[in-house]
Parts: C-alpha cells; sequence; structure tokens
C-alpha cells in the first residue's frame, strides 16, 4: 500500500505575508500574471516554480540560487521536526454555495504506474518534462505538490484541524481561502501514515510532476546505487476521495480544423438526440444537468445533446468526455483543444479562435471511484478539481 511519511518543509517565515508570496500551480500560469506575481514580492514563489534567465546565470540556476539565498536570509525556514502540513480550501462552488477541501500534504511514495497502488487517474497528454526535471536537480526540492485521491474511509475525519491554530492562510484572485495546521503529534502522525497507507491513492493533478518525480528518482538510484533516499518519494496533497471534500468541474472541448460549411449540429445528429437550446447564460449548465445532455455551441447558435444508446454503448466509460470521443471519431481530423469555464470557451467561439465547442457535463466522484477501483484510466482531460493548491505554503526539500 502507498507509503505516506511526514517531512521537514521549508516555509515561509511568520513576518512574510503569504498573500504576497503565494501563487498558482505553475502549468496554469501565463506571462502576464508571473510578471504580476513577481511584481507583488522579490520572494514570490513563481520566481522559483516559473523561473527567468538572469545575465549571469541560467534560469535553473537562477531558481538554486534564490532558494538558497532565501534560507540564508531567513525567509524561508525549515521546520524543526518532521510534519504533515493539513490544508484547507474554502470556497464559493458554481452554484454560489460556500465548500471546503481538507487535505494533508506529506511525501507520497513514488511508484512506477502498473506498480504499487498509486493509480494514474486519466490518459495523460504527451508534454516535455524536461524543463522539470531540470529544475527539480537545480533545486533539489518539490516546489508544488501532485493531488491524490486517498480511497481510505475517514481520513477527512483524521485530519480536521483545530479552528483557531492556523499556522498561516492566504487568499488567492479567485477569492479561495488557503489555510495551513501542522501536524506533529507522533500518534496523529502515526493515524494518518497509517491511514492513507490502507488504500490506493489516485493520482488526480500533477501526473507529469509525478513522472518528473520518477525520472529523477531513477537517476538518483543510479548514482547511488540505489540507496533508500527523499528522491524515492514526492510531495503530495491527499484528500479523501468523497463527494463532500470534492469539487469536480468539467474540462470542455474547443473544435477547430473542420471542413468549411459543415453543418455540425447535423453531424452530431448521429449520435446525439440534438436539440436547440437558446442563448448560452448562467442557466446552460443546468439546463444540460436537467436534460442529460452535452452542449454544443457555435457562432450560430447552441443546442442540447443527448447521447443516443448507441452512443452510450461505444463509450469507454461513463462519462461525457468519452461519449463525445464517439461522436468525434466519425468528423473529419477535428483538431480538439480544452478549456475549463463556459466564458472562457464562449468567448473563443464568439473571437473566431475555434469554430465550435462542446460543453460537458462534470464527472461525478462515484465514476472517478469506480474507474480506479477497476484500476482504469479516464479520457485526457476529463476532471478539472477545483480549487487548487496554492505553491508556496511549504516546499519539500529532496536532499538524500
Amino acid at each position: 500500500m502507498p507509503r505516506f511519511e511526514p517531512f521537514r518543509g521549508l516555509r515561509y517565515a511568520p513576518s512574510i505575508d503569504l498573500d504576497s508570496v503565494a501563487a498558482p500551480p505553475y502549468d496554469v500560469i501565463g506571462p502576464e500574471e508571473r510578471a504580476a506575481l513577481a511584481a507583488r514580492s522579490a520572494y514570490n514563489s513563481v520566481l522559483v516554480e516559473l523561473p527567468a534567465d538572469e545575465p549571469d546565470r541560467d534560469r535553473f540556476a537562477q531558481a538554486a540560487h534564490l532558494m538558497a539565498a532565501w534560507k540564508d536570509e531567513g525567509i524561508l525556514q525549515a521546520e524543526p521536526v518532521p510534519a504533515f502540513y493539513i490544508c484547507r480550501m474554502t470556497f464559493d462552488d458554481e452554484a454560489g454555495r460556500r465548500r471546503s477541501t481538507t487535505g494533508v500534504i506529506g511525501a507520497l511514495e513514488l511508484a512506477t504506474p502498473g506498480e504499487g497502488d498509486v493509480l494514474p487517474h486519466e490518459r495523460t497528454m504527451p508534454k516535455p518534462k524536461s524543463e522539470r526535471l531540470d529544475l527539480q536537480r537545480a533545486t533539489r526540492a518539490n516546489l508544488s505538490p501532485v493531488w491524490g485521491l486517498s480511497m481510505a474511509d475517514g481520513l477527512s475525519q483524521l485530519i480536521e484541524p483545530a479552528p483557531d491554530s492556523a499556522r498561516g492562510s492566504c487568499r488567492d484572485d479567485e477569492g479561495v481561502v488557503h489555510e495551513l495546521w501542522l501536524l506533529t503529534d507522533p500518534a496523529a502522525v502515526d493515524a494518518v501514515r497509517r491511514a492513507v497507507a490502507s488504500a490506493p491513492v489516485v493520482l488526480a493533478d500533477g501526473h507529469h510532476r509525478y513522472e518528473t518525480g520518477l525520472a529523477y528518482r531513477e537517476e538518483r538510484r543510479a548514482e547511488t546505487g540505489g540507496a533508500p533516499g527523499d528522491y524515492d518519494l514526492i510531495m503530495a496533497y491527499v484528500v479523501e476521495l468523497t463527494d463532500t471534500q470534492l469539487s469536480v468541474r468539467a474540462i470542455h472541448r474547443l473544435i477547430s480544423g473542420l471542413p468549411d460549411g459543415l453543418d455540425l449540429p447535423s453531424a452530431f445528429g448521429a449520435h446525439f438526440e440534438v436539440s436547440e437550446a437558446g442563448p448560452v447564460d448562467p442557466s446552460f449548465l443546468v439546463k444540460m444537468e436537467k436534460a442529460g445532455s452535452l452542449g454544443l455551441v457555435t457562432p450560430t447558435g447552441s443546442w442540447l445533446m443527448r447521447p443516443r444508446p448507441e452512443t452510450e454503448a461505444g463509450a469507454e466509460h461513463d462519462l461525457d468526455s468519452a461519449r463525445l470521443d464517439v461522436a468525434l471519431a466519425s468528423l473529419p481530423h477535428p483538431e480538439v483543444t480544452y478549456q475549463h469555464g463556459v466564458e472562457h470557451v464562449t468567448a473563443a467561439v464568439d473571437k473566431g479562435e475555434a469554430q465550435a465547442a462542446v460543453l460537458l457535463r462534470p464527472a461525478t466522484v462515484e465514476t472517478i471511484a469506480s474507474v480506479a477501483r477497476r484500476r482504469l484510466r479516464m479520457p485526457p482531460k476529463t476532471t478539472f478539481f477545483y480549487p487548487k493548491p496554492r505553491t508556496g505554503l511549504v516546499f519539500r526539500p529532496v536532499t538524500d
């Protein structure tokens, strides 16, 4: 079963305002947002997570230089004892309801896919990993956590923190409040360790960081003759796989590359019952849910698309992403890109950046758990877990 251990983290000194130094995960940060984050503080975590070249050193050496300097200056301080780090994210969901996700950050054992009980969640898209590997070589640290879903019942009760004992908090640009607690009591630490080790962990987010960790582990094992070390584990944010803890949103599809004049509603009609739906407004996702339908958006209108029985039968999983894959296979060489957020999707169609968009319903936690238990993978870009843990709440040294 998956090994899960406390570690001596590096955290910003209490005098540092976390609002000024925390950042989103690196893979959702564009150039303009990076510049804005860097302007907030000379110690913003984006400077090491997404470093830039300097005249006298490349970006990877720059990240290592900054981390060393911040430790020397006391900006980053090492935890005196190993700890688990409880992180709670409080937010409003898409229906405006106040929700929270509470998980625990620790060091999760790396396991080659197909071995052990850390299970991939989705098939991943090809993506270069050399830069992330170069960054880990230079900094010898895990800078942001992967996200794991524990199938152990009751984990969320074990990590319920005392409300007034948080060691730090920040609010991100979307209004999500991120709070951090330390768990160091030996009995409590052992209970969390044993709970996570009692059931498989599904890798929900951070597949490429995980694969980078595996590559780094193999390098270090070759150098050390296979000796055990920090590189055998990776920093992970582990949340119980239950609908009370998770907010799952859909990742929608933008479609381009189709022949001019293609009647897309008619083309999809072979696989879906298609009906006009009116404007795409905040109630559109509710219409989709009530109708059991996907949504099609083109420059000329929008439609609801209810899967036909043969489409359901041909889908790999009980997922809109799998149902759409059945229909896309019949179109002439569609080019598909991915986007979350209905407003971003409709804007792309309005601006002519895509010929059409297909809106999907989110996967249910029950479906995620069912696929995981069968040790299968969902289609790429099926789930968007919201919100995302902030980078900068804690770093994990990988020095041994």
